[in-house]
């Protein structure tokens, strides 16, 4: 309770802290999933946690639009989706984004909304080239 009375009152003063964007997040889509973002040193990583079709056919969904046709047979569930981001000012950018769907990795930059809403930017070279989805912060993620 007392985490959530502090991110509240982080977003009530409009101060953006660099810890603001960790919890799960859920995509939204005709596929929806959740994204687990944690930091690992100084960079901020997210993978997939919850998918809301896991199975395919009564097996687990897999990698099966990787380019690297090596790991085509891993599950979805548990693969990093963002790599790399650091902290500056009130976004988190030099990541990128891998798009399952398309086995494509983009670069992108991730920003708050609100303390409930993050943008998401994937794009190609520059960030107006390319595409933003808002997710929706999970309060309890069981």
């Amino acid at each position: 309770m007392l985490v959530l009375l502090q991110m509240w009152v982080a977003g009530a003063n409009g101060q953006v802290k660099a810890d603001d964007i960790t919890g799960i997040w859920l995509t939204h889509g005709d596929k929806p999933a959740r994204i687990q973002i944690y930091k690992t040193g100084d960079q901020y990583n997210g993978k997939i946690v919850f998918l809301q079709f896991p199975t395919e056919n009564g097996k687990p969904m897999v990698d099966r639009n990787n380019p690297d046709k090596s790991i085509q047979g891993r599950p979805l569930l548990g693969i990093a989706l963002l790599t790399g981001f650091r902290f500056d000012k009130d976004e988190w950018n030099q990541g990128h984004i891998y798009d399952p769907e398309s086995g494509k990795t983009y670069s992108c930059t991730l920003s708050l909304k609100d303390r409930q809403t993050l943008k998401v930017r994937g794009y190609v070279g520059f960030s107006m080239l390319g595409r933003t989805e808002l997710w929706t912060w999970v309060v309890d993620a069981d």
